[in-house]
């Protein structure tokens, strides 16, 4: 049995941890507030913006002067995975379950005879070094962030669209998690280049497409603003994530400390009297020797 002075010493280790926790999860729920209002405000905007590309790539005619981000390459054999995690953790199995869906994509693919490459966003994605050594071909820190930042969203997408028309990859699929409540973040994955065509997006009937001012102009500007706006939403949404899982870890870690100072209280005070127990029977005893 741990002695007085030990289970003493455990049990303020304890409540100083217990302290810590709590004021993270009050930290988390005050921040969770304002990064699910903004998760929620991006996505019709996303979404919208997501639906109407896939119905311009529905219609498109594929031909020699066609965009390559609507089109595509015209192959499938590469396949860059944007990984998306947070930068810090202690948030439960919140980072884990987007690089466990990554993993499971990448050996699919793999299996398929398809060669994949990692695009790191955020430090928690980087155990994926131990799994795929040597496809990491890309790794940001976003960690002077403080908060989603669309021009950090921007200038990821034009890093994207660079190594598309240099020909590094011919598929880009991003890997997120989807805020639905504090309680739940589901690990998502999303097709962003080229464009995909969706069976919702098939075409209902031949009607053609106007452009205004003209197509190359308009696809010119809005495929790009499309690859940035969903690396945008999938930041948001993570950040939302993030705080979700970490509030309710955090709840979890502070209740534990709890059961565990109850056990140790119980065990500290068993203790005490069976030395306070023991000194009186060694008092009593000297003083019948007497």
């Amino acid at each position: 049995m741990a002695s007085l002075k030990a289970l003493k010493i455990r049990i303020g280790s304890v409540k100083s941890t217990q302290k810590i926790t709590k004021a993270m999860k009050t930290v988390a729920a005050a921040k969770l507030r304002r990064a699910q209002d903004a998760a929620v405000a991006a996505r019709p905007y996303a979404q919208r913006l997501e639906a109407v590309m896939a119905s311009l790539a529905s219609k498109v005619t594929v031909s020699a002067s066609s965009p390559k981000l609507l089109s595509g390459t015209g192959r499938d054999q590469v396949h860059l995975l944007v990984v998306a995690t947070s930068e810090r953790g202690l948030a439960g199995g919140f980072n884990t379950n987007i690089v466990r869906l990554a993993r499971r994509t990448a050996e699919e693919l793999i299996a398929q005879g398809k060669t994949v490459r990692f695009y790191l966003v955020g430090r928690k994605a980087r155990v994926l070094n131990r799994f795929f050594p040597g496809m990491i071909h890309f790794d940001r820190d976003m960690s002077a962030l403080r908060a989603p930042a669309f021009g950090e969203a921007q200038a990821l997408a034009q890093d994207l669209i660079a190594r598309f028309e240099a020909g590094e990859f011919d598929v880009a699929h991003l890997f997120y998690s989807t805020f639905q409540s504090a309680l739940v973040q589901e690990p998502s994955v999303q097709q962003i280049i080229p464009v995909p065509l969706t069976a919702s997006a098939a075409p209902a009937s031949d009607a053609a497409v106007e452009y205004e001012p003209d197509e190359e102009a308009i696809l010119a500007e809005l495929l790009p603003r499309n690859i940035a706006i969903q690396l945008y939403r999938a930041m948001l949404e993570n950040n939302a994530g993030f705080y979700g899982a970490q509030m309710t870890a955090m709840d979890n870690a502070t209740r534990n400390a709890g059961d565990m100072i109850k056990r140790l209280s119980i065990q500290y005070n068993r203790a005490r009297q069976a030395a306070i127990t023991t000194e009186l029977v060694e008092i009593i005893s000297g003083a019948e020797a007497l």
